[in-house]
């Protein structure tokens, strides 16, 4: 069965638009199914993915926020020659394994997962791709792992680069680097196991956030691609 589902964002905006799209499609049957159309912004979209990671389905983004980077731009007259001749991207999340002092908890990131100091002193952190060190010793306020779903928000606010979205690549994103100070990060390939490793856990403690879920106290934090989880994008 072909059904559409339309998800909006509150703001006056995306219910504007909305109203219009529901009119265009009053008659009209998508020959693509399960399509969910979702007005708002990147983070709208971030959420609405979230709610519907164990459903297959594709979602077809409008804009209706400030940058967009997952979004369509909402045309009136073209919008179902749009959605019927979309291209299909397919997005997996991070999956963060944070071990704390009296627990370990599982944690999906679509943007981000990032590290940061919770004191007034800089984070003591080692980075390694499963064996391998990217870097033996971090002093920085901080260290930001990133999709390229992701690479537009606070990955490139910290100067961390954008990444395609077909790309298969993750961002490693070096937060006020104090030493070494010139260290600009690493792109490394989407098969990486990021392993973060806290070396001062009692006198330099860090929080691990999983885009929008805190684990406080983390001396190990364990990242890598959720290749099981897809989220199916149209542009």
């Amino acid at each position: 069965m072909k059904k559409t589902t339309i998800i909006s964002d509150k703001n006056l905006k995306s219910l504007k638009i909305k109203k219009q799209i529901i009119n265009i499609l009053k008659n009209i049957q998508l020959k693509r199914s399960n399509i969910i159309i979702v007005i708002g912004g990147d983070g709208f979209m971030l959420q609405t993915l979230k709610r519907n990671k164990d459903e297959k389905n594709f979602f077809y983004g409008i804009n209706s926020g400030n940058y967009g980077f997952l979004m369509n731009k909402f045309s009136k007259k073209n919008l179902i020659k749009n959605i019927q001749n979309s291209n299909m991207i397919s997005i997996s999340p991070l999956e963060m394994i944070v071990h704390a002092k009296k627990k370990t908890k599982k944690c999906l990131a679509i943007n981000e997962v990032s590290i940061l100091r919770q004191s007034r002193q800089a984070a003591n952190l080692s980075l390694k791709n499963k064996s391998n060190f990217i870097i033996k010793k971090l002093v920085s306020d901080g260290v930001l792992v990133s999709t390229p779903a992701g690479s537009t928000a606070y990955n490139l606010s910290v100067h961390g680069p954008i990444l395609n979205l077909n790309s298969k690549k993750i961002s490693i994103a070096p937060i006020s680097a104090f030493r070494p100070r010139r260290w600009l990060g690493k792109i490394v390939s989407y098969k990486s196991k990021i392993i973060i490793t806290n070396l001062n856990p009692l006198k330099r403690p860090v929080s691990a956030v999983a885009d929008n879920v805190e684990v406080r106290n983390a001396r190990k934090i364990i990242i890598s691609v959720q290749n099981k989880i897809k989220f199916n994008l149209l542009y």
